[in-house]
């Protein structure tokens, strides 16, 4: 960061979703503005507050297709005006902004640069310091990351080309015309499925980029899109509802929800009327009991990830968590994607249940027994497919974890399946989701192929069994 700047920048970076807010803050005038913020907006509120700022505007770079948009809450709460692209046509109030907007906070200014190609209507936040002439700072949301782009194949296969040829003008004609000094802070990072993994790092320098990223260096445009659209994973099923709510805009929360307790008995009966269940815990207590036909997704999965992967969107869901901030954490989480029809929590967690109702447990195998058995068991590899490129158990056959919701898996509901991910958290998951199916010979392989690999047993890199569907 540049010393003597009449601005400061404080990131929120939440790494479940693989994305970063900004908090920028005059130091002489003591206004803020904040871009692409998530829903759940206290802690930007607590930060302008504990630095004496009074936020001015709330600004998004696109109709994010991985979170609900916080700007709604920020400007019910505070005030702020809603600045957003003119050409992304939203429903509630804002300031439309083009490349004739300009933001000015008295001692620098923030002007408004069309970038689309992750999206149609894409903008850029560029920060010009008081003499109106020099940039310094540019906000570039998914138009320019670190190493790379964010993905052009988000609105459908009819737009990946000609958004990537957007995108190749975005970064080659505008953002490469900027000066080397120029600090860039994308919104979406490591983590993020708007994104092929390229980099851990979250912030770099137009220089940087110009001398490093792929996407920079392509000696033409074919070359550009043909490496813009290598390496991209699949993504979760919710990105699908996600530019709509915030185009529409999402109902405003006023706050992350807090809660009602429940009873085992309530619990109960509203899973007889169709509740969902989802339990937050760590998939070893999953494992050893939980209740029948929930959803076992630990809090730290993310929730973000694989309840927006594999539970339908629009559930009604109750929590079961052990914690009263485990159980805030994934409150959080669920709002985000905007899967905010909480009925509430089951007090007492599975101890209350376990009273009154029957609990299931998930038999587990380990890595020594599954190389006795590897003969006698269909052996499920539910990571993603970059991950089985790598390397896997050998007999194994592929199938993403995010899909079995929705998809055919490729054996019987009778026949003997042992899960495996990497270490345990995904393979739980897709066990709930399985036995929601009416799959139950079901046994999770303990510590997944970390395990297999500490045994110093082999793993096999050919694609023979990698099933395509």
């Amino acid at each position: 960061m540049k010393i003597n700047v009449p601005y400061f920048i404080e990131p929120f970076v939440d790494t479940g979703l693989g994305n970063s807010a900004y908090l920028i803050g005059s130091h002489d005038t003591k206004k803020g503005i904040l871009i692409d913020p998530l829903r759940d907006v206290d802690r930007y509120l607590h930060a302008a507050s504990e630095r004496g700022l009074t936020l001015t505007h709330v600004l998004d770079t696109h109709l994010h297709a991985d979170f609900v948009s916080g700007c709604r809450e920020i400007a019910h709460q505070t005030g702020a005006e809603i600045g957003a692209s003119s050409e992304a046509k939203v429903g509630f109030e804002h300031k439309p902004l083009t490349e004739d907007s300009m933001i000015d906070l008295g001692a620098f200014q923030i002007r408004v640069m069309t970038t689309p190609g992750h999206s149609p209507e894409h903008i850029s936040y560029l920060i010009v310091e008081p003499d109106g002439k020099t940039p310094s700072a540019l906000f570039s949301g998914g138009a320019l990351i670190v190493g790379g782009a964010a993905r052009t194949d988000l609105l459908g296969h009819e737009h990946t080309h000609s958004l990537a040829h957007d995108l190749h003008h975005t970064i080659h004609d505008k953002l490469l015309k900027l000066p080397d000094e120029v600090d860039v802070f994308p919104t979406h990072g490591a983590g993020s499925f708007c994104i092929a993994p390229v980099s851990s790092d979250r912030t770099t320098t137009i220089g940087r980029e110009r001398k490093t990223n792929a996407l920079a260096l392509a000696k033409n445009e074919a070359e550009f899109i043909k490496q813009s659209l290598a390496g991209l994973p699949s993504y979760p099923t919710y990105y699908k509802y996600m530019r709509e709510i915030n185009q529409k805009g999402a109902r405003i929360l006023g706050g992350v929800p807090i809660l009602k307790p429940l009873s085992a008995a309530e619990v109960k009966s509203l899973m007889d009327e169709g509740i969902v269940v989802l339990d937050v815990r760590h998939q070893k207590q999953f494992g050893a009991g939980h209740i029948p036909n929930s959803y076992g997704i630990r809090v730290e999965a993310p929730l973000t990830t694989w309840a927006g992967w594999v539970i339908p969107f629009g559930s009604r869901i109750m929590l079961l968590a052990e914690s009263t901030d485990q159980r805030l954490d994934a409150t959080r989480q669920l709002i985000r994607i905007g899967y905010d029809d909480l009925a509430g929590y089951l007090e007492g967690g599975i101890e209350a249940w376990a009273r009154d109702f029957p609990v299931e447990t998930v038999q587990m195998m380990s890595a020594m027994e599954l190389r006795e058995r590897l003969g006698e068991v269909t052996l499920l590899d539910v990571r993603q497919t970059s991950e089985w490129n790598a390397g896997h158990i050998p007999s194994a056959i592929h199938f993403e974890g995010g899909r079995l919701a929705w998809e055919q898996p490729p054996f019987t509901q009778d026949q003997p399946v042992v899960i495996q991910c990497a270490s345990g958290n995904r393979s739980m998951v897709a066990i709930s989701v399985l036995r929601r199916r009416g799959f139950h010979n079901l046994i999770q392989l303990e510590g997944g192929i970390n395990q297999w690999k500490k045994h110093g047993f082999e793993v096999e890199k050919d694609q023979s069994n990698l099933i395509q569907l």
